[in-house]
C-alpha cells in the first residue's frame, strides 16, 4: 500500500501486517469498482474463480457486462440465497449464538491465521474504506478483498457507501473489518456459506467465506451494527418506511417491520395495477372469484428507508420513533416482478439507470439490456426466487434523507392460505391495531412464514426472532428484547398494526393488503386507535380488528377484515389457525423466560403462556 494512504490510516496490527509491503488496490469512483468487476479488462464475460486444494479451478460466480449494468450469476442455485445459518461466533463474549468451537470442534485462531495468510498471498488486495451506518452518523469499516471479487466489493459499495481514495481522512480508525476469503467454503466448510465473527475490544471482525454478498456485505454489516447498539443501548431496526403525502396533502409516515419476505421493499412501492388501472384486491382460492376495487388518486411516496433503519438516541425526541436510513443503498428482492408492467417505476429505472447497476440472480445477457423479470432459472421451469437488483439511493426519487418521526410501526408477516378443510394461521384480516405489549410480542417471535423467498430453507413457519433481525445479532436474545421493549415505552406516540401478505383467509392477495392498508391509514392521518369502531379480533394475539375500511367511496368486504367470517373458513377453520399460531408463540417466548429479562416484559409474555384477553394485553402498557 502507498505510504502516504497507510499513514492516514490507524490499523490493528492483523491487519497492518496483510496491507504492508502488498500490492493495494484503493479506488476512487463507482466506475473504478465496475471496472474490477469485469477483471479490468475490455470484456463481456468475467469468471471469478479461485484455485482450491483439493477441487483445482472452482468457478464461483460469473459477471456479464449488459447494457444497464453487471449481471452476477452462481452456477450452485445454493449460492443464490442466505443460507439462514451462516453465522458463527469465533469469541468467547456472552452470545445466544452458535461458537466457531461448539461448531467445528477447535478454536477460531487456527483458522483466522490461516485466512490472513491467504490474503498475503494474492497477488492483489482491494482495501475500500465505508461508514458503516452511513456517512453522516456511521463507524469507520474497511472491506478486505482478493482482486476478482469486484462484483462484491461493487456490492457492498453500493449498498453501505464508500470513501475514495482522495477523501480518506486521517487518523481513519476502522471499528470494524470484512474479510473475504471464497474457497474456504470448500476446504473448511463443505461448501456452505459461513461468516464469521469475532468480537474484540471496540473491534468487529467479519469473516466472509463465501461470496453471496446477502450474509456479509448486507447483514454482515447489520450485525456490527447490532453489536455497537447492544454495547450502546439502542438498536438498528429491520424495517423500510415510506413517508407519505396523500392527495390531500396530509404527511405520514409508517415503518414496516418483518422477517425477510415480510414486505418491507414492497410498502415503498406503488400499487401493481390491473391493464386496466384496477387494483386486483385478491383471488379467492375456492370460488376463483376475483375482487377489484377503484383507486384513481394514489399517494405520493417517498423511501426514507428499504431494510435497515438507525433508531440512535441521539434523534430521539421522547414521543415519536424517530429513524435513519443505515443504508446507502438497498438489495431490492425483485422476484414478484415477473413479467413487464408489474412495476412500471423500478423497471424504468432498472432500464435506463443514471449509471450502471449491479443485477443478482438475473439471466443478464453480454451487450443486451438486464431486464428484471427475466429471473435465473433454478432448474428448468423453476424461476430462482431470490433475483435482486441494488439500487444506490440516490437514483430513487424523492428519497428522504434526513431523519423521520414515525406515525405507524407495522409488522408483516407471510401468511398461507386458510380454508376450515386445510386450517392454518393465515387468519390475519387486511390489518390488525396491536396495543404496545402485544407490538413487542410479535417483535420478539418474528414469524418467517410461508414460502419464503430470501432464505434457503422456509418450510412452514420458523421465528426470526428479537425484531426479525436476530438472525443478525451476535449477542444475546434477552439484551436484544431489553432493547426493544425499553424503545416502545420511550415513544407513546407511535401506534403498531400488523399486517399479513400473501394470504387472507382463503383468498391470495400477495401485497396488495398492506398497499391498501397504507393507502387507507394515510388518508385518515388523524386514526385514533382508541375511538374509531374496533373488534377484539377472536384470536387475542390479533389485537383489534377493523369493523369497515373504505377507501375512496369503496367499502371492502368485512371478511378480508375479520377472517373467520369467511365461508370457506368460519370459526371452525379459523379456531384451528389461531392455535397453531398461538403454540407457535408460546413455543417461542419461553426461551425468553431468563433472569435478565425486563420484569415488565415477563409479564407480557406470562400473559401469553397463560392465555391471556386482549384487555390484559392493553391495561399492561397505557
Amino acid at each position: 500500500m502507498e505510504k502516504s494512504i497507510f499513514n492516514k490510516l490507524v490499523l490493528q496490527e492483523d491487519l497492518k501486517r496483510i496491507l504492508e509491503n502488498k500490492e493495494v488496490i484503493l479506488v476512487e469512483s463507482r466506475e473504478d469498482i465496475l471496472d474490477l468487476a469485469m477483471g479490468r479488462r475490455e470484456q463481456n464475460i468475467f469468471e471469478v474463480s479461485y484455485e482450491t486444494p483439493g477441487k483445482g479451478n472452482v468457478l464461483e460466480a460469473t459477471v456479464v457486462r449488459c447494457k444497464n449494468g453487471i449481471s452476477i450469476n452462481y452456477p450452485e442455485p445454493y449460492m443464490r440465497r442466505r443460507e439462514p445459518n451462516s453465522m458463527v461466533i469465533a469469541d468467547y463474549k456472552p452470545t445466544d449464538k452458535p461458537t466457531f468451537v461448539e461448531r467445528f470442534g477447535y478454536d477460531f485462531s487456527e483458522l483466522r491465521a490461516e485466512t490472513f495468510k491467504w490474503l498475503q498471498e494474492q497477488d492483489e488486495l482491494i482495501f475500500l474504506p465505508f461508514m458503516a451506518g452511513g456517512h453522516e452518523y456511521g463507524y469507520p469499516s474497511v472491506l478486505i478483498a482478493p482482486a476478482n471479487a469486484g462484483f462484491f466489493v461493487g456490492a457492498l459499495a453500493d449498498i453501505q457507501g464508500f470513501i475514495p481514495r482522495s477523501k480518506i481522512p486521517n487518523n481513519f480508525t476502522p471499528r470494524a473489518v470484512l474479510y473475504l476469503a471464497p474457497p474456504f467454503r470448500h476446504t473448511h466448510f463443505d461448501g456452505k456459506q459461513v461468516v464469521v465473527h469475532n468480537r474484540l475490544d471496540n473491534y468487529h471482525e467479519v469473516f466472509s467465506y463465501n461470496l453471496y454478498p446477502g450474509p456479509s456485505a448486507k447483514k454482515g454489516v447489520y450485525s456490527i451494527l447490532l453489536d455497537i447498539g447492544e454495547q450502546e443501548g439502542w438498536s438498528t431496526l429491520h424495517a423500510s418506511a415510506v413517508k407519505i403525502t396523500t392527495p390531500y396533502e396530509n404527511t405520514f409516515t409508517i415503518m414496516h417491520e418483518g422477517a425477510s419476505g415480510g414486505g418491507k421493499s414492497e410498502m415503498t412501492e406503488h400499487f401493481h395495477r390491473q391493464p386496466d388501472g384496477s387494483l386486483l384486491v385478491g383471488t379467492n382460492l375456492v370460488t376463483n372469484e376475483k375482487l377489484y376495487i377503484e383507486l384513481k388518486d394514489a399517494c405520493d411516496l417517498q423511501p426514507v428507508t428499504d431494510d435497515m433503519a438507525l433508531a440512535l438516541p441521539s434523534l430521539q425526541n421522547g414521543s415519536k420513533l424517530v429513524i435513519k436510513d443505515a443504508e446507502n443503498g438497498w438489495f431490492l428482492r425483485i422476484d414478484h416482478i415477473d413479467e413487464y408492467g408489474k412495476a412500471p417505476e423500478i423497471e424504468k429505472l432498472t432500464i435506463y439507470p443514471p449509471e450502471p447497476l449491479i443485477f443478482l440472480n438475473i439471466d443478464g445477457k453480454p451487450e443486451a439490456t438486464c431486464l428484471i423479470w427475466e429471473h435465473t432459472l433454478d432448474a428448468p421451469g423453476n424461476p430462482c426466487p431470490n433475483p435482486r437488483t441494488i439500487l444506490p439511493r440516490k437514483f430513487i426519487h424523492g428519497v428522504v434523507d434526513e431523519p423521520v418521526e414515525v406515525d405507524i410501526r407495522s409488522f408483516g408477516v407471510r401468511t398461507p392460505p386458510t380454508t376450515k378443510d386445510k386450517p392454518n394461521y393465515g387468519i390475519i384480516g387486511i390489518f390488525h391495531i396491536l396495543p404496545p405489549a402485544l407490538a413487542w410480542l410479535w417483535r420478539m417471535v418474528a414469524p418467517r412464514g410461508h414460502a419464503n423467498p430470501s432464505i434457503t430453507s422456509s418450510d412452514g413457519m420458523s421465528s426470526e426472532g428479537v425484531g426479525s433481525y436476530w438472525p443478525f445479532a451476535t449477542g444475546r436474545m434477552v439484551d436484544q428484547a431489553n432493547i426493544l421493549l425499553k424503545q416502545i415505552l420511550s415513544t407513546p406516540d407511535t401506534k403498531y398494526i400488523l399486517i399479513p401478505n400473501q394470504h387472507i383467509g382463503a383468498y391470495r392477495v400477495g401485497f396488495m393488503g398492506q398497499w391498501i392498508a397504507r393507502e387507507y391509514l394515510s388518508r385518515r392521518g388523524n386514526f385514533n386507535f382508541i375511538k374509531e369502531p374496533l373488534v377484539s379480533s377472536r384470536c387475542p394475539l390479533l389485537g383489534y380488528a377493523l369493523e369497515s375500511l373504505r377507501i375512496d367511496g369503496q367499502t371492502l368486504p368485512k371478511d378480508l377484515l375479520q377472517v373467520d367470517l369467511q365461508p370457506e373458513v368460519g370459526t371452525e377453520g379459523y379456531d384451528a389457525g389461531a392455535k397453531i399460531l398461538t403454540d407457535f408463540f408460546k413455543t417461542e417466548l419461553e426461551k425468553f423466560l431468563v433472569p435478565d429479562l425486563d420484569p415488565l416484559g415477563r409479564q407480557i409474555i406470562e400473559t401469553c403462556l397463560r392465555d391471556g384477553s386482549l384487555q390484559e394485553y392493553v391495561d399492561l402498557i397505557k
